[in-house]
């Protein structure tokens, strides 16, 4: 199990202010009468009510519930992931940046892919960490983040924490379960493995056993924000040991998750069905996008996710061809880093598969 940083252990840092929900839950009663708290609970709020209606104000009154419960419970209940085992934050990015703040000291060295999800490495960068990245494994039919130079890199830069998108973005490559356990084993016993799974609704195999399982010395992350389409309202997850979570929650904001995208999530969360035709609709158009374009000659990258990615012959092709769809208004992926400016990413949407939605890119391919 990696350690934690000094200042984390023992008693403090501690949330001063639990929030009433949390109190009430500790005291194990109601409390009706809010006298202490200042927030506007006698807003009448008249210009919302009439904009968004009596049921979504009620929700913005009060802070949210600090723990998330009615959150983590339905989770727990649907997936069988251990209620002790989850935190609830403001998406997959605040968790990310939770997680450094929690073991990654300012000076030390994280180590990620180059050209991945780059939110990663800047708020790797605003900790203060060395940021170490390791080039993408390429091949025909393969664009993947590589397992072994990442452990060597965890071990030739006594390396704090190790990122990986699984399902990657941008290149949508999904590492079996095995090759996960693989990867933990391979690094230093006080390295961490942040496990970005955003995507993870979206793989065939979404529901196994090891898909609730809490990993020692990982951190493993999912969003609401993909298959739940909850992403205006900011709210994720991550799956760690107790302990782990404990921490985290000595530096989180505890009320960054408002009342009102709480209660969305839980609705939402109480349709699983909904969910589950979305996740399959999904899943048929990224079959279908990625069938068109092989019929057109395209080198179309193996997808666990809601997207498909397109590797063209170099950079400036796929430079030109993102720049001519954003002036005509259609906006697809281009990733920033260099390393990976030669891949396109097109969203399953249903956007996507109007005909000549996507001129330039089939007439390129021809």
């Amino acid at each position: 199990m990696p350690r934690f940083p000094d200042h984390l252990n023992g008693d403090g840092p501690t949330n001063p202010f639990p929030g009433v929900r949390v109190l009430e839950r500790r005291l194990g009663r109601k409390i009706p009468h809010q006298l202490g708290s200042n927030e506007g609970l006698d807003m009448p709020h008249r210009a919302l009510r009439e904009h968004f209606g009596d049921a979504m104000t009620d929700h913005v009154y009060s802070y949210g519930d600090a723990e998330a419960l009615g959150i983590r419970q339905r989770l727990h209940d649907q997936q069988g992931i251990p209620l002790d085992a989850l935190l609830v934050d403001a998406g997959a990015d605040s968790l990310i940046a939770l997680a450094l703040r929690t073991v990654a000291e300012p000076g030390r060295a994280v180590i990620g892919t180059a050209g991945t999800y780059p939110t990663f490495g800047y708020f790797a960068r605003g900790q203060g960490c060395r940021l170490v990245e390791v080039p993408y494994e390429e091949a025909p039919g393969r664009l993947a983040p590589d397992l072994d130079a990442l452990a060597r890199a965890a071990h030739d830069e006594n390396a704090r924490l190790v990122y990986l998108a699984n399902p990657d973005n941008p290149s949508g490559h999904l590492h079996d379960n095995e090759a996960i356990r693989r990867l933990r084993r391979a690094l230093p016993e006080d390295c961490w493995l942040l496990l970005d799974e955003a995507y993870h609704d979206f793989r065939e195999d979404a529901d196994t056993p090891f898909a609730r399982e809490v990993l020692p010395g990982v951190m493993r992350l999912r969003t609401l924000s993909k298959a739940h389409g909850l992403a205006g309202l900011r709210i994720g997850y991550a799956i760690a040991e107790p302990e782990t979570l404990a921490m985290m929650m000595k530096v989180r904001i505890h009320y960054a998750v408002s009342t009102l995208t709480q209660a969305a999530a839980e609705v939402v969360l109480d349709y699983p069905d909904e969910v589950r035709a979305h996740v399959a609709a999904v899943r048929e158009r990224r079959e279908h996008l990625a069938t068109h374009f092989r019929k057109l000659g395209a080198d179309v990258l193996p997808s666990a996710t809601n997207f498909v990615g397109i590797r063209l012959p170099n950079a400036d092709l796929a430079g030109r061809i993102h720049k001519t769809l954003l002036d005509e208004g259609k906006l697809i992926a281009r990733p920033a880093h260099p390393d990976l400016g030669h891949v396109l990413r097109i969203t399953a949407v249903e956007d996507a598969l109007v005909p000549g939605r996507l001129k330039i890119l089939e007439e390129a391919l021809q």
